[in-house]
């Protein structure tokens, strides 16, 4: 079944309003460098879950994730009075884990890149235990067989 495009809509112009709104600035110094990713609303347009990452360290994501929770009601306040609908969404905010999820990825594929050129150096001085050509060929009749 297809998302609603009612609610992507409606996503994205939460997505836009609350961006315009930290990038403004709050009255919480705990705020950091936050970057809202995505934002995903329920079909029955009831509750939006703001995804958004925080540029620092973890102290700075733990004061910026506070931060955002007590300005949940200035933000839900700022969405109601731009956006059409009836009824204003709940705000959900939610630390995204892109960063340490590409730095998972970064170290995995580095290993693999590592392992690669270890399997590769061992295949170059590899001898075969048997034969280079381990398979049965069918024979070749020569001219003595064919006097038999």
């Amino acid at each position: 079944m297809g998302e609603n495009p009612r609610a992507a809509k409606l996503a994205d112009r939460i997505k836009e309003i609350v961006a315009k709104r930290l990038e403004k600035g709050l009255r919480d110094p705990r705020l950091g460098f936050v970057t809202i990713t995505d934002v995903r609303v329920t079909g029955d347009l009831q509750h939006a879950s703001i995804f958004y990452t925080v540029y620092g360290t973890d102290e700075e994501r733990t004061d910026s994730a506070a931060a955002l929770k007590a300005a949940t009601g200035m933000l839900r306040t700022e969405v109601g009075r731009n956006i059409t609908a009836r009824l204003t969404p709940s705000l959900e905010f939610i630390a995204d884990a892109i960063p340490e999820n590409a730095d998972r990825i970064s170290s995995l594929l580095r290993e693999a890149a590592q392992r690669d050129s270890d399997s590769a150096a061992l295949a170059s001085g590899a001898h075969y235990a048997g034969e280079e050509d381990p398979y049965v060929k069918p024979r070749e009749l020569d001219d003595e067989d064919d006097e038999d």
